[in-house]
């Protein structure tokens, strides 16, 4: 990977499955950084000003889930895109910041991917 690949932060509290998007969006090109909860992510985000889009669970234990999370990460830091993805909940337009995406779970990975490209703006 070259220093230019746009960063990924990954917020999923189940282990298997942000292994698996990290993997996932890795291959793809991308860089990936990882998370298990919305505390640790803004302790990343915090050292991280490279950071481009935040792939969050919706359900999530901790201080705030990923509803939450993406409304602190667009205040904070405006620039940054979200992408949420939840198998219980379904996010509607009201539920996270303007220009955000909702994946349903299970998604399949060239859905996420597509879905990073285009919020980056990169070619396959």
């Amino acid at each position: 990977m070259s220093r230019g690949d746009p960063v990924i932060l990954i917020v999923e509290d189940e282990f298997l499955l942000r292994l698996d998007s990290a993997e996932t969006i890795g291959n793809a090109g991308f860089e990936v950084v990882q998370a298990a909860n919305a505390d640790e992510a803004i302790a990343i985000l915090k050292s991280r000003p490279d950071i481009r889009v935040v792939f969050t669970d919706i359900q999530m234990p901790g201080s705030m889930d990923g509803l939450k999370l993406a409304r602190f990460v667009r205040d904070r830091w405006p620039p940054i895109k979200i992408i949420a993805t939840s198998g219980r909940v379904v996010a509607g337009d009201n539920d996270l910041p303007a220009g955000s995406l909702f994946l349903p779970k299970p998604y399949r990975g060239a859905e996420l991917v597509a879905a990073l490209r285009g919020l980056t703006g990169t070619a396959n």
